[in-house]
């Protein structure tokens, strides 16, 4: 470890004192709400149905506590060692490990732009709902007609041709998601410690809500129903037929804790050198993980009752990603009196919970571009133009009436590019236990030969896993 602390003295040496937190409690809210996002309230619940219902807790739960707390400790650890974002981190191993550090910033600015557009498209639903064209007001309104106005209406769908082909920008839209960028340069530019109070209300808040839609949902009658669906059914076939089980479990862990887009490393380095890395990170990652599993209790209260309202199984409601959102709470809660004001305190719930995350992924850029020589001495406000002017002009493609079409294909395949880059931070952090120094006093074999069975099994693992057809492809990757 002492090549590692030598990185770190030299990395901090004669750099001014960093902005630190005001206080530890101000350091979990920004970090749990970093975490929590619009990812554990509609995607985690579906994948549970998707992959066997409570059979999916068996590989999520694995990746959390095999990689997804290990890599929190790693990336707040590390942050708050070097005091410095993800590539000042990875650079403080070996110059060479930089681009570690910068591709992990780099799939942080990739996803921003339609996370900002996912915001932007709420915050139209809340004032949209408003008008005469929203249709809460609605008595015979179910699943299907909320899901279609959101994609239609607010969207902006309705003109998409049937090849997927964009024919036009949603002015609207733009507008929402230069507000968005807007909240988010403002927030990012007052500082750490004030952006840090502004979450136990932009976090803190949500909390209340969710325990409220909890609450109500379970009164409800259908409501059984749709927890048994979450939860009652342990399918554990699917850990063997459906191999890709195991990734999306990582991924989700990976992109619901915030991992490998240089957040936590960020966040980290505003904390001081003493503060317990490991306690903090467990708190974390397990905060995160119990809003999930208690955003999919609540969200499947409401699905058993819209089902009960529809006379048709749990099963037969076909709701996924944010459908399983928009086709559920608003719907339900609509039956509530004063029920158009219960769907706007939805549309605020998912407000505030994206707005955390995305404070903390541009934070994570512009942590790491004042860490550079280039920028050291911009001052914050200024030097938060180029991501939030840049960011808003790649989310307009999202815009498009094909924006939810763009916005699937980006989101599938960044999970890959999570995962790969999670391999890598792993794999470099081994020069900060002497890897350098092992090569010298032990010859390069045995550290090769180490390192070979650390790594190159999960290559060998992959391999298999992709490559033997059958039922036994799953097994024989592990």
């Amino acid at each position: 470890m002492a090549e590692g602390a030598a990185a770190g003295e030299k990395v901090t040496a004669g750099a001014p004192k960093r902005e630190e937190w005001s206080s530890r409690a101000a350091f979990y809210f920004a970090a749990v709400g970093a975490a929590v996002g619009f990812g554990n309230v509609w995607r985690f619940p579906g994948l549970c149905v998707t992959y066997g219902g409570g059979a999916f807790f068996v590989p999520y739960l694995l990746a959390l506590f095999l990689v997804g707390i290990p890599l929190t400790i790693l990336e707040i650890g590390f942050g708050q060692f070097f005091q410095t974002g993800d590539i000042g981190v990875f650079g403080g191993f070996h110059p060479r490990l930089r681009g570690v550090g910068l591709s992990s910033v780099a799939c942080g600015f990739m996803l921003l732009p339609y996370y900002a557009v996912l915001i932007a498209w709420v915050i139209n639903a809340f004032f949209d709902s408003f008008s005469n064209n929203a249709p809460w007001d609605n008595p015979n309104l179910d699943g299907t007609m909320a899901v279609n106005y959101f994609i239609d209406e607010i969207i902006g769908a309705e003109t998409l041709p049937a090849d997927g082909t964009p024919t036009r920008v949603d002015g609207k839209n733009v507008g929402y998601s230069f507000l968005v960028w807007l909240m988010m340069y403002i927030a990012c530019a007052v500082g750490i410690k004030a952006s840090g109070r502004l979450t136990f209300f932009t976090m803190g808040f949500p909390i209340v809500l969710l325990f409220v839609f909890l609450g109500t949902g379970l009164t409800m009658e259908g409501s059984s129903d749709g927890i048994k669906a979450y939860i009652g059914v342990w399918d554990m076939g699917v850990l063997r037929t459906q191999g890709q089980v195991w990734s999306v479990a990582c991924s989700q862990v990976f992109f619901s804790i915030g991992l490998t887009f240089g957040i936590m490393t960020a966040y980290g380095s505003h904390c001081p050198r003493g503060e317990p890395a490991v306690l903090n990170s467990c708190i974390i990652a397990l905060a995160n993980t119990t809003f999930s599993i208690i955003s999919g209790f609540a969200i499947f209260a409401a699905l058993g009752h819209l089902a009960f309202l529809e006379g048709v199984k749990v099963t037969d409601l076909d709701f996924g990603g944010f459908a399983l959102v928009f086709g559920t709470w608003p719907v339900v809660l609509n039956t509530l009196p004063g029920g158009s004001h219960w769907v706007r305190l939805v549309f605020c719930n998912l407000i505030l919970l994206g707005m955390d995350s995305a404070f903390a992924f541009l934070e994570a850029i512009v942590t790491v571009l004042g860490d550079t020589v280039h920028f050291k001495d911009t001052p914050k406000h200024i030097l938060l133009l180029l991501p939030c002017t840049l960011g808003w002009l790649f989310s307009i493609i999202y815009c498009t009436d094909a924006g939810l079409n763009f916005l699937d294909v980006v989101d599938f395949y960044i999970n890959f590019v999570m995962i790969i880059v999670g391999f890598f931070e792993a794999f470099g952090s081994g020069w900060a236990y002497g890897m350098v120094h092992q090569t010298k006093l032990l010859g390069t074999a045995p550290v090769v030969a180490y390192v070979g069975a650390n790594f190159l099994s999960v290559f060998v693992g992959c391999a298999l896993w992709f490559g033997v057809k059958g039922e036994h492809a799953v097994w024989s990757g592990f």
